[in-house]
């Protein structure tokens, strides 16, 4: 059944409201050739279930599958293994199924997961606190400069070459309406933007935000960088879109970071076609009233009794527009949900076990890939991804190393169109999924490939 709940008159009073003569005038700012001028040609109106499974299977059939192939790619999204429990433990009715916990007496269980989350993340990221979970990496991203700006009163974030290209993109297109100004830069294979960062911070200079591990790969030591920041009255931001990385390197907290944001989808969330994922955020305990999104915390009742309330929550839907604290609110409930239970399963020894094997995987990797003629290693200090300089354009291996059943790896050419000095980069991820014999088949194809 259709529900049309307003009347022409109604539509027409809206758009005299806003000043618009039709609702095609909402759409103009779409180009003419992208608008839909009727049904789309050969869609049936209407088939049964049965045939739009079908119909939709063989669509799928078409994809190649993580799970069937050698399987290499990262660059912000990584194929881990994720234990049967996180999924049978989300589907609980409680959690699939609840919403944001308004009313603490009957939330109780959300609550503390919430809690229980976001001690995880502030200890990971190496910071006092940290939030209920943000939408994804890259808004979270957006959300930190943004927060930068209300602690400092400033308006100018320096972004680091080495921050993933699409948390930049996010990054500028909240700033075009924000007002926020960001000098960006595209990173090079033979070195950082380390040493341009320490010259460029000055007094205007809200936030400068690095990528850790960047989008190469590389990891350095934010120490520095944090030391002049500080020292211009900036902040520093790292964004960490491999958690896992955590269980092995010095976290950017303990470095000087003042906040910290992320991805979380390597712990307990699959790739799943690029989404729902789950944003991390934490900082030192002193910017906690400028944080974004919502914080859960630990009271008792009146019988003296633990429980768990929303402590914070100055997002648009609690506070007037003009006091919030976040513009992207969504908080990942589920997805926060699934991380936590992935950290709890590891614990902390398991998260290091983790790490350990991550980074030793990827370093058979690397030492054997750059064994085949022609291809060097760009990225010498690294956790479990790094950058090959191929001796030709690397989009075309790609495609040319997928027809062989391996996905093996994001081109840089793919996430830096304009940039014809990245064209031969190749980014390879290797996680624990990765077998010895997966490498050799990467191996041998790209040998095969660019012979």
């Amino acid at each position: 059944m259709r529900y049309l709940p307003l009347t022409p008159a109604d539509r027409q009073s809206m758009l005299a409201t806003i000043g618009a003569a039709s609702i095609d005038d909402l759409f103009v700012d779409v180009p003419a050739d992208a608008r839909l001028s009727g049904p789309i040609a050969g869609l049936p109106n209407h088939a049964s279930e049965m045939a739009v499974e079908r119909h939709f299977s063989a669509l799928a059939r078409q994809n190649m599958a993580a799970s069937h192939h050698p399987f290499f790619l990262g660059a912000g999204a990584y194929k881990h293994h994720v234990p049967a429990t996180v999924d049978h433990i989300i589907q609980r009715g409680e959690f699939l199924t609840a919403y944001t916990p308004y009313q603490p007496e009957i939330a109780q269980g959300t609550l503390q997961m919430l809690f229980e989350f976001q001690t995880q993340v502030a200890r990971l990221f190496g910071c006092d606190v940290a939030n209920a979970s943000m939408y994804d990496g890259s808004t979270a991203c957006y959300e930190a400069i943004s927060m930068a700006g209300r602690v400092t009163k400033r308006h100018k974030a320096l972004l680091s070459s080495g921050l993933h290209p699409h948390y930049v993109s996010v990054a500028k297109t909240m700033a075009h309406f924000t007002g926020d100004t960001l000098e960006t830069a595209t990173p090079a294979l033979d070195g950082t933007d380390m040493a341009h960062l320490l010259d460029a911070v000055d007094g205007e200079t809200a936030c400068v935000v690095v990528q850790y591990p960047d989008i190469l790969g590389r990891v350095e030591d934010l120490g520095p960088i944090a030391a002049k920041c500080h020292e211009k009255g900036a902040l520093l931001v790292a964004v960490v879109t491999e958690p896992v990385a955590l269980g092995l390197f010095k976290s950017p907290g303990e470095m000087g970071a003042d906040i910290v944001v992320g991805e979380g989808q390597s712990l307990g969330v699959g790739l799943q076609f690029g989404g729902p994922y789950v944003g991390l955020f934490a900082c030192k305990e002193k910017f906690v009233r400028q944080m974004p999104g919502r914080l859960c915390g630990q009271t008792v009742d009146a019988s003296g009794k633990r429980g768990f309330v929303l402590t914070l929550s100055t997002r648009e839907q609690h506070i007037r527009r003009e006091k919030a604290t976040s513009n992207i609110c969504t908080n990942a409930g589920l997805c926060a949900l699934a991380f936590s239970i992935h950290m709890t399963l590891l614990g902390e020894r398991g998260l290091r076990t983790l790490a350990e094997v991550n980074h030793a995987n990827a370093v058979a990797a690397a030492e054997r890939l750059a064994r085949v003629p022609g291809v060097s290693l760009a990225t010498r200090t690294f956790f479990n991804e790094f950058t090959l300089n191929l001796p030709k354009e690397a989009r075309p291996v790609v495609r040319a190393l997928a027809d062989k059943g391996v996905l093996g790896g994001v081109s840089l050419g793919r996430l830096y169109p304009g940039a014809a000095a990245l064209a031969n980069g190749l980014v390879v991820a290797v996680t624990e999924v990765v077998t010895p014999e997966d490498i050799e088949t990467l191996a041998t194809a790209l040998e095969e490939v660019l012979a």
